[in-house]
């Protein structure tokens, strides 16, 4: 039996492991086409990732990449690996919210809009960190969780938490291209009123927290902290369904990512002093 395949042997075991020790949440009333939210497998952090605020799937080893509020390292959390966690310094510690990838590059988002890009050294042992502005005459006056790469769109997308030129029913992106290291607003604008009456609210501030693109539908996925809410939309930002997550499983979704195969991983915060910082396994249904 081959090294590879004792690695993938000892991950399976894993993550049965977790399955069987961790408490069974309760099941949500609803969830997306191809996923159960009520069965993850969920993988318990420790204390440095307490504030995990945002990951990225890397495919070429199965690692989960991810950031934490507050301080600037750069996290990896290796799947196959027996969960080994490694990190690396890239900045002071500032007010950092998610992370995604583009041609090696990793890139993260900062709260007020700056994007630092972190390449590795042909080693992989130390990190290079270049930092892009958000426009001048726009600091201050916005925030930012949740970042993605859209390949059709070619830039990276920020959708504002809390945008002073939003009105009261609208949600509005930003695009940010780094070949030109430019920013772009108003690239779409959400409708929060379509996204209230399908959750069957009477009122609702949205404030996204994650965003990511699904590999297998191409629709955008959006993560609401503060409502428990998962919001599925086009890539113009569209609503098309609206999911309530049960707080017993996500205790504080701060970040989601997939797999090339679709798998949806979701990060939960420490939302307390009692509870852990995790991840969240939700394996896409198979006919």
């Amino acid at each position: 039996m081959s090294y590879r395949i004792l690695i993938i042997l000892s991950y399976l075991v894993s993550v049965l492991a977790l399955e069987s020790c961790s408490s069974t949440p309760k099941k949500s009333s609803f969830s997306p086409k191809d996923y159960d939210l009520s069965s993850p497998s969920i993988l318990y952090l420790n204390d440095a990732l307490s504030e995990i605020s945002g990951i990225y799937f890397y495919p070429k080893d199965s690692g989960v990449f991810a950031i934490s509020d507050n301080y600037g390292y750069l996290f990896k959390i290796n799947l196959d690996k027996d969960f080994i966690i490694q990190k690396w310094k890239f900045d002071k510690n500032q007010d950092f919210e998610d992370i995604s990838f583009k041609d090696s590059s990793f890139y993260i988002l900062q709260s007020n809009g700056n994007i630092h890009t972190i390449q590795f050294s042909e080693q992989g042992d130390t990190v290079k960190t270049q930092t892009s502005l958000f426009p001048d005459d726009e600091k201050g006056k916005n925030e930012f969780e949740a970042f993605y790469y859209d390949s059709i769109l070619k830039s990276f997308v920020l959708i504002c938490k809390n945008c002073k030129s939003d009105k009261k029913n609208t949600v509005s992106a930003w695009a940010y291209h780094p070949e030109s290291n430019s920013y772009t607003p108003s690239v779409f604008t959400i409708d929060v009123s379509l996204i209230t009456k399908k959750a069957g609210l009477k009122k609702l501030k949205f404030e996204p927290s994650a965003a990511t693109i699904n590999p297998l539908t191409g629709d955008l996925w959006i993560l609401s902290s503060v409502n428990l809410l998962l919001v599925i939309a086009d890539r113009s930002g569209n609503c098309k369904e609206v999911f309530k997550l049960n707080e017993a499983t996500f205790t504080q979704p701060e970040g989601m990512t997939f797999t090339p195969s679709g798998d949806l991983i979701i990060s939960n915060e420490a939302g307390n002093k009692y509870s852990s910082p995790s991840l969240l396994i939700f394996k896409r249904k198979t006919l």
